[in-house]
């Protein structure tokens, strides 16, 4: 018996309909931001996200605040300055702040051989951490631990000397004209250590040509990220403070922080999809060498089966 004529027009609309969209697919899985989207899922972009920001709110604070009560004042003030700007911390929270900068004596005293240890695993769990996400990103494997303590000692050095630079400009230039020098010099600034990451965390095995589209991509994220919380960061702070005291503070920290290393993600994603790129972008960013890479690295990791967005949500793993 034969199908009614609206049955064999209903499933043929049907197997039109699966066909375009297998079609839209696949002109879509060739995109550039398809592909960066499939990078973030490959590296597991919320287990990473989530990993780099607890660690960025329990090593990079201890860290900061250590290191910079060993440094002179008119230093030490323009890292305060770079930090709480950039966080967006104003009223009670921007005193709790300052306290932990301006009690320099007391943290001296209080650090010690121990205190001192301590800081140096911090520095090196939390470059570790971000260096990790680098490395899947750019599907790089690990080198020496030696190097890359050296380079991780020689990463938080040139953050510190970041941070001194920016609040340095800030309180130099007058409002005004002086506003537009500094956002100019905050962003190059901002690019610059960036790129400087990128190249450090691929432990100079690509090309600094190559990663600079990592340090552009990730210096205009934060910036513009940095930007908002200007606007949204005191009333999270405010809100929590007045529910949960300090520890609400600290809530506050960790949602910037969150948001900041998706920032890193997405530069750190993007910068190897762009240098694969075989069109005009790819060229760009690669220049006339043909590989990514410097001469004698070892080659990249295989790309692995197929991402899905279950493995991205997945829970944060041990090895974070």
């Amino acid at each position: 018996m034969s199908e009614p004529g609206w049955v064999r027009a209903a499933r043929t609309t049907i197997e039109s309909g699966r066909a375009r969209g297998a079609a839209a697919r696949t002109r879509a899985q060739t995109t550039i931001v398809w592909q960066v989207w499939d990078r973030m899922l490959e590296i597991e972009f919320v287990d990473r996200s989530v990993a780099l920001a607890a660690k960025a709110f329990v090593s990079f604070f201890p860290v900061v605040i250590v290191v910079a009560a060993f440094m002179p004042h008119g230093i030490r003030t323009s890292i305060l300055t770079t930090v709480t700007s950039r966080l967006g911390i104003h009223g009670q929270a921007l005193v709790t702040a300052k306290s932990s900068f301006t009690s320099a004596n007391d943290v001296r005293r209080a650090t010690g051989l121990l205190g001192l240890i301590f800081t140096a695993f911090y520095a090196n769990s939390f470059y570790t951490a971000l260096q990790r996400v680098y490395l899947r990103a750019w599907r790089r494997p690990l080198g020496s631990d030696v190097a890359n303590n050296a380079r991780g000692l020689l990463w938080m050095a040139t953050l510190l000397a970041f941070f001194a630079v920016v609040g340095g400009v800030r309180a130099l230039v007058p409002s005004g004209l002086g506003t537009v020098v500094f956002v100019a010099v905050s962003f190059a600034t901002s690019i610059i250590f960036w790129w400087m990451t990128a190249w450090l965390m691929l432990q100079a095995k690509v090309r600094r040509r190559v990663v600079l589209a990592s340090g552009v991509l990730t210096g205009i994220a934060l910036t513009v990220y940095s930007a908002t919380a200007t606007l949204w960061m005191p009333t999270i702070v405010t809100r929590n403070q007045t529910q949960f005291g300090f520890f609400g503070v600290s809530l506050a920290l960790v949602t910037w922080f969150s948001g900041a290393a998706i920032c890193i993600l997405v530069g750190a994603c993007a910068a190897p999809v762009l240098a694969d790129d075989p069109g005009p972008l790819g060229r760009l960013v690669r220049g006339s060498a043909p590989s990514v890479l410097v001469p004698g690295a070892p080659p990249s990791l295989p790309a692995p089966s197929r991402p899905r967005l279950a493995d991205a949500l997945r829970m944060p793993s041990d090895d974070s």
